[in-house]
């Protein structure tokens, strides 16, 4: 039996047409639509041609919603890995758009007229800021912890002792133990989670070893029942068994973030750790330093030459932009001459007083009366994030919204679409949004888009 024949399918540049001009390239909207088109033709059923538009330009709408572009943060959390993590100061901004528009000496020695060093300057700064021997930079933490694995494993010595409490798991779901194995290494566990003694290390130490690893706890604590050997000590074993020493601290302080940043909670410092005996240190350079993405290396000269002469390096290494703003950056923490001259955005954030936020959010509540929402100053706890003090509990003020004859779900998936995105969090039967993470000069911004969605 014969099967039904189908309403005509719209022609691929009818729709095209009909969809009139749209800020999205054309060789990105062909495949949506046929993509779309083909979906009704396996679907059996075709609605009316207004129907199939409206199906497409949803579809296309998303596409557009995810390009990368700015948001109002309004969830508390500082440094937000969803969300781009660190923001720049504005002379990071400024040097990325200059360096990004005009040619530059990135490998030109202007002074002999001849090659150059690739991030010289950049180097011999962050070596200083660190308060280390040597340092170099590539594209991310995991790819330096990757790279001094790859040249401490180079020969036969394969493996890498690490205590079984540190074995964590970073964000997007990438483990240690996968970078470990990544980068050729044999992974030699000691002690038990919550305890691991000199005694542990020491016995683990043989002919295979290449290196002990320590890994910072930044984005979990433990607590009770726990027990760790000092850096110190480990060190002092490394140095005995003459075994290269290593830390990933991940998160990246490089200021006292009690006295500079007001935390009640410390995270230790490059400086601090190499000091104690770490003979290499890495950590992410868009975390708490306030940088761009970048992974540090830093620690003893021998070592840091040793890890940029591997072949692998240059597979890491970073662009001009990414040197160049970590570069300002640098520069900015070594100009600063106190705590409150630090130009980073998430320092101001974390800085604010509670004073300063509630009368942002007073304001921002007197600008929405009117309007069919309930807007109240509430209360908030925001988090440094980012994988970083993960016990530091930030007092906060809060803009909290309960929206009239609609479900808050409905009403955050609104913000979500403006332009920008305004994201915020559910709580209490509000949808609340925090002021510490929201600019100040984002606050006529943020009104607007809450007065456009309602």
């Amino acid at each position: 039996m014969s099967q039904p024949k189908l309403r005509n399918i719209p022609a691929v540049e009818k729709v095209l047409q009909s969809l009139g001009p749209l800020d999205l390239p054309r060789p990105a909207v062909l495949p949506v639509v046929r993509r779309e088109l083909a979906a009704l033709r396996e679907a059996g059923e075709v609605p009316e041609f207004d129907a199939v538009l409206a199906g497409i330009r949803t579809a296309l709408d998303k596409l557009r919603r995810s390009r990368i572009q700015p948001v109002i943060n309004g969830t508390g959390v500082v440094i937000h890995t969803n969300l781009g993590r660190s923001p720049l100061s504005d002379a990071a901004v400024a040097t990325l758009a200059s360096i990004g528009a005009n040619y530059n000496n990135l490998e030109y020695d202007p002074v002999t007229g001849e090659r150059g060093g690739r991030a010289s300057y950049l180097e011999h700064n962050l070596a200083l800021l660190c308060g280390a021997e040597a340092a170099t930079v590539v594209n991310n933490c995991a790819a330096a912890l990757v790279l001094i694995l790859r040249h401490c494993t180079a020969g036969a010595r394969k493996e890498v002792i690490i205590s079984r409490g540190e074995l964590v798991q970073i964000g997007g779901g990438f483990r240690i133990p996968d970078i470990l194995e990544t980068s050729g290494a044999t992974l030699r566990e000691v002690g038990t989670t919550n305890k691991t003694t000199l005694r542990d290390y020491g016995r683990a130490i043989g002919k295979q070893t290449a290196l002990i690893l320590k890994v910072h706890r930044s984005n979990f604590f433990m607590g009770g029942f726990v027990e760790s050997p000092t850096t110190e000590e480990i060190s002092a074993l490394a140095k005995k068994k003459r075994v290269p020493f290593v830390e990933d601290l991940g998160s990246g302080a490089v200021i006292e973030t009690e006295k500079a940043l007001g935390l009640a909670h410390h995270e230790p410092t490059p400086g601090e750790v190499l000091r104690r005996g770490v003979e290499l240190v890495c950590f992410s350079g868009d975390k708490l330093l306030g940088g761009p993405q970048a992974g540090i290396i830093a620690g003893r000269a021998k070592l840091v030459a040793a890890c940029k002469r591997e072949p692998f390096f240059r597979a890491l290494r970073c662009d001009k932009l990414i040197l160049a703003t970590l570069q300002t950056v640098v520069d900015e923490y070594l100009h600063a001459t106190s705590s409150s001259s630090l130009a980073a955005p998430i320092h101001s954030m974390l800085r604010a007083t509670p004073e300063e936020l509630r009368g942002r959010a007073e304001k921002i509540c007197a600008a929405l009366a009117g309007l069919p929402v309930k807007a109240t100053v509430g209360a908030g706890k925001a988090q440094v994030g980012g994988g970083t003090l993960p016990q530091a509990v930030i007092e906060s003020v809060t803009v909290d919204l309960l929206p009239q004859g609609r479900a808050l779900a409905d009403f955050a998936a609104k913000l979500r679409a403006g332009s920008p995105p305004v994201i915020g969090y559910v709580g209490g039967n509000k949808f609340k949004l925090d002021v510490r993470t929201v600019f100040p000069r984002q606050d006529e911004e943020l009104v607007r888009c809450v007065r456009a969605c309602l």
